[in-house]
Protein backbone atom coordinates (compact mmCIF):
# COMPACT_ATOMS: atom_id res chain seq x y z
CA UNK A 1 0.00 0.00 0.00
CA UNK A 2 1.19 3.51 -0.82
CA UNK A 3 0.21 6.98 0.27
CA UNK A 4 1.62 10.19 -1.18
CA UNK A 5 2.24 13.23 0.99
CA UNK A 6 2.43 16.14 -1.43
CA UNK A 7 4.74 19.07 -0.75
CA UNK A 8 1.92 21.65 -0.83
CA UNK A 9 -0.07 19.67 1.75
CA UNK A 10 2.60 20.06 4.44
CA UNK A 11 2.37 22.48 7.30
CA UNK A 12 4.19 25.77 6.84
CA UNK A 13 5.66 28.30 9.25
CA UNK A 14 7.20 31.63 8.27
CA UNK A 15 9.16 33.34 11.07
CA UNK A 16 10.96 35.73 8.76
CA UNK A 17 14.46 34.37 9.36
CA UNK A 18 13.12 30.79 9.29
CA UNK A 19 10.82 29.29 6.69
CA UNK A 20 9.86 25.73 7.50
CA UNK A 21 7.68 23.01 5.98
CA UNK A 22 6.45 20.30 8.33
CA UNK A 23 5.80 16.85 6.90
CA UNK A 24 4.30 15.78 10.23
CA UNK A 25 2.52 17.65 13.02
CA UNK A 26 4.98 19.98 14.72
CA UNK A 27 4.76 23.01 17.04
CA UNK A 28 1.71 25.04 15.95
CA UNK A 29 0.91 22.76 13.02
CA UNK A 30 -1.41 19.85 13.77
CA UNK A 31 -2.78 17.21 11.40
CA UNK A 32 -4.14 14.09 13.12
CA UNK A 33 -3.53 12.05 9.93
CA UNK A 34 0.17 12.94 9.94
CA UNK A 35 1.47 12.58 13.48
CA UNK A 36 4.40 10.50 12.23
CA UNK A 37 5.03 7.24 10.42
CA UNK A 38 6.28 4.32 12.48
CA UNK A 39 9.24 5.60 14.54
CA UNK A 40 9.63 8.59 12.20
CA UNK A 41 8.20 11.57 14.08
CA UNK A 42 9.48 14.79 12.45
CA UNK A 43 10.75 15.87 9.04
CA UNK A 44 11.11 19.64 8.88
CA UNK A 45 12.45 21.24 5.71
CA UNK A 46 14.03 24.42 7.08
CA UNK A 47 15.49 27.44 5.33
CA UNK A 48 17.52 29.64 7.68
CA UNK A 49 18.53 33.20 6.78
CA UNK A 50 22.18 34.25 6.84
CA UNK A 51 23.46 34.93 10.35
CA UNK A 52 20.34 33.58 12.04
CA UNK A 53 19.45 30.33 13.75
CA UNK A 54 18.01 28.40 16.66
CA UNK A 55 19.17 29.59 20.08
CA UNK A 56 20.05 27.17 22.86
CA UNK A 57 17.10 24.87 23.57
CA UNK A 58 16.56 21.46 25.19
CA UNK A 59 15.67 17.98 23.91
CA UNK A 60 15.31 14.60 25.55
CA UNK A 61 14.56 11.02 24.51
CA UNK A 62 14.73 11.59 20.77
CA UNK A 63 17.13 10.64 17.96
CA UNK A 64 17.77 13.88 16.07
CA UNK A 65 19.28 13.86 12.58
CA UNK A 66 20.40 16.97 10.70
CA UNK A 67 20.88 16.72 6.92
CA UNK A 68 22.20 19.92 5.33
CA UNK A 69 21.18 20.46 1.71
CA UNK A 70 22.58 23.93 1.01
CA UNK A 71 24.89 26.25 2.93
CA UNK A 72 26.24 25.47 6.40
CA UNK A 73 24.96 24.98 9.93
CA UNK A 74 26.99 25.63 13.06
CA UNK A 75 26.21 23.27 15.96
CA UNK A 76 27.06 23.65 19.67
CA UNK A 77 25.73 21.52 22.52
CA UNK A 78 25.94 20.88 26.25
CA UNK A 79 28.10 17.78 25.63
CA UNK A 80 30.89 20.10 24.52
CA UNK A 81 30.54 19.45 20.80
CA UNK A 82 31.00 22.21 18.27
CA UNK A 83 31.02 21.69 14.52
CA UNK A 84 30.00 22.96 11.10
CA UNK A 85 27.61 20.71 9.15
CA UNK A 86 27.83 20.91 5.37
CA UNK A 87 26.05 19.24 2.44
CA UNK A 88 26.81 15.53 2.36
CA UNK A 89 27.22 15.29 6.14
CA UNK A 90 24.92 13.51 8.57
CA UNK A 91 24.74 14.62 12.18
CA UNK A 92 23.11 12.37 14.76
CA UNK A 93 22.36 13.51 18.29
CA UNK A 94 20.76 11.12 20.77
CA UNK A 95 19.14 13.43 23.32
CA UNK A 96 18.53 10.70 25.90
CA UNK A 97 18.35 12.01 29.47
CA UNK A 98 18.59 15.57 28.19
CA UNK A 99 20.77 17.87 26.13
CA UNK A 100 20.74 21.51 25.06
CA UNK A 101 22.06 22.74 21.72
CA UNK A 102 22.03 25.65 19.31
CA UNK A 103 22.18 25.73 15.51
CA UNK A 104 23.12 28.79 13.47
CA UNK A 105 23.76 29.66 9.87
CA UNK A 106 27.30 31.10 10.09
CA UNK A 107 27.20 32.70 6.63
CA UNK A 108 26.76 36.45 6.35
CA UNK A 109 25.39 36.10 2.83
CA UNK A 110 23.90 32.71 2.03
CA UNK A 111 20.73 31.01 3.19
CA UNK A 112 21.05 27.50 4.65
CA UNK A 113 18.64 24.68 3.93
CA UNK A 114 18.44 21.54 6.02
CA UNK A 115 16.16 18.67 6.91
CA UNK A 116 15.64 18.20 10.64
CA UNK A 117 14.55 14.64 11.36
CA UNK A 118 13.38 13.13 14.63
CA UNK A 119 13.18 9.40 15.26
CA UNK A 120 11.55 7.91 18.38
CA UNK A 121 14.24 5.84 20.18
CA UNK A 122 13.82 2.22 21.23
CA UNK A 123 15.28 2.96 24.68
CA UNK A 124 14.56 5.91 26.95
CA UNK A 125 16.94 7.58 29.35
CA UNK A 126 20.26 6.81 27.65
CA UNK A 127 23.33 8.98 28.09
CA UNK A 128 23.30 11.68 25.36
CA UNK A 129 25.48 10.99 22.31
CA UNK A 130 26.74 12.89 19.27
CA UNK A 131 28.07 11.73 15.91
CA UNK A 132 28.81 13.34 12.55
CA UNK A 133 30.04 11.76 9.31
CA UNK A 134 30.53 12.80 5.69
CA UNK A 135 28.95 10.96 2.76
CA UNK A 136 29.79 12.65 -0.51
CA UNK A 137 30.12 10.78 -3.79
CA UNK A 138 29.09 7.55 -2.02
CA UNK A 139 25.52 8.78 -2.53
CA UNK A 140 25.88 9.22 -6.30
CA UNK A 141 23.51 6.98 -8.26
CA UNK A 142 23.12 4.48 -5.43
CA UNK A 143 21.43 4.06 -2.08
CA UNK A 144 24.05 4.98 0.51
CA UNK A 145 23.39 3.83 4.08
CA UNK A 146 23.98 6.90 6.27
CA UNK A 147 22.28 5.86 9.54
CA UNK A 148 21.40 2.49 11.03
CA UNK A 149 20.87 0.67 14.32
CA UNK A 150 24.21 -1.15 14.13
CA UNK A 151 26.32 1.50 12.39
CA UNK A 152 26.74 -0.75 9.34
CA UNK A 153 28.80 0.38 6.34
CA UNK A 154 30.23 3.29 8.30
CA UNK A 155 26.83 4.87 8.95
CA UNK A 156 26.00 6.84 12.09
CA UNK A 157 24.30 4.79 14.80
CA UNK A 158 20.63 5.18 15.71
CA UNK A 159 18.91 3.84 18.81
CA UNK A 160 16.05 2.46 16.72
CA UNK A 161 15.50 -0.16 13.99
CA UNK A 162 15.75 2.32 11.12
CA UNK A 163 17.97 2.16 8.06
CA UNK A 164 18.30 5.60 6.50
CA UNK A 165 19.68 5.83 2.98
CA UNK A 166 20.63 8.98 1.04
CA UNK A 167 20.90 9.15 -2.73
CA UNK A 168 21.84 11.73 -5.36
CA UNK A 169 20.56 10.44 -8.69
CA UNK A 170 21.58 11.88 -12.03
CA UNK A 171 18.80 12.21 -14.55
CA UNK A 172 18.12 8.91 -16.30
CA UNK A 173 19.58 6.78 -13.51
CA UNK A 174 17.63 4.49 -11.23
CA UNK A 175 18.08 2.47 -8.05
CA UNK A 176 16.16 -0.56 -6.82
CA UNK A 177 15.54 -1.76 -3.28
CA UNK A 178 14.23 -5.04 -1.97
CA UNK A 179 11.82 -4.60 0.92
CA UNK A 180 10.65 -6.79 3.76
CA UNK A 181 6.86 -6.78 3.54
CA UNK A 182 6.77 -6.80 7.37
CA UNK A 183 8.58 -3.45 7.47
CA UNK A 184 7.57 0.04 6.37
CA UNK A 185 9.33 2.60 4.19
CA UNK A 186 9.25 6.34 3.61
CA UNK A 187 10.73 8.26 0.66
CA UNK A 188 11.37 11.99 1.13
CA UNK A 189 12.28 13.95 -2.01
CA UNK A 190 14.85 16.65 -1.28
CA UNK A 191 15.06 17.97 -4.84
CA UNK A 192 14.34 17.02 -8.44
CA UNK A 193 11.71 14.59 -9.72
CA UNK A 194 11.51 10.81 -9.67
CA UNK A 195 9.23 8.00 -10.72
CA UNK A 196 8.36 5.27 -8.21
CA UNK A 197 6.16 2.83 -10.06
CA UNK A 198 3.11 4.79 -11.14
CA UNK A 199 3.85 7.63 -8.74
CA UNK A 200 5.70 10.79 -9.83
CA UNK A 201 7.31 12.57 -6.89
CA UNK A 202 8.79 16.06 -6.93
CA UNK A 203 10.66 18.28 -4.47
CA UNK A 204 9.08 18.15 -1.01
CA UNK A 205 6.84 15.19 -1.84
CA UNK A 206 6.96 11.99 0.19
CA UNK A 207 5.71 8.44 -0.23
CA UNK A 208 4.70 6.05 2.56
CA UNK A 209 5.02 2.37 1.70
CA UNK A 210 3.69 -0.67 3.56
CA UNK A 211 3.44 -4.35 2.65
CA UNK A 212 5.63 -4.24 -0.47
CA UNK A 213 8.60 -6.42 -1.38
CA UNK A 214 10.54 -4.06 -3.60
CA UNK A 215 10.60 -0.87 -5.64
CA UNK A 216 12.56 1.03 -8.26
CA UNK A 217 13.23 4.77 -8.15
CA UNK A 218 13.99 6.40 -11.51
CA UNK A 219 15.26 9.99 -11.76
CA UNK A 220 13.33 12.17 -14.21
CA UNK A 221 15.70 15.03 -13.38
CA UNK A 222 18.83 15.38 -11.28
CA UNK A 223 17.42 14.41 -7.89
CA UNK A 224 18.24 13.95 -4.22
CA UNK A 225 16.17 11.95 -1.75
CA UNK A 226 16.16 10.13 1.58
CA UNK A 227 14.83 6.59 2.00
CA UNK A 228 13.78 5.23 5.40
CA UNK A 229 13.46 1.44 5.89
CA UNK A 230 11.90 0.89 9.31
CA UNK A 231 10.37 -1.56 11.72
CA UNK A 232 6.82 -0.58 12.64
CA UNK A 233 6.38 0.48 16.26
CA UNK A 234 4.54 -1.99 18.51
CA UNK A 235 1.05 -0.96 19.51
Amino acid sequence: MRRIRRSNERGHADHGWLKSHHTFSFAGYYDPEFMGFGPLRVINDDRVSAGRGFGTHPHNNMEIISYVVEGELEHKDSMGNGSIIRPGEIQRMSAGTGVTHSEYNPSKINEARLLQIWVIPDTLGITPEYEQKFFGEQRRNRLCLVASQDGAEGSVTLHQDVNLYASVLDRGHEVSKELDSERIAWIQVVSGAMQVGEDLLEEGDALAITGEQGLTIAAKADSEFLFFDMKELSA
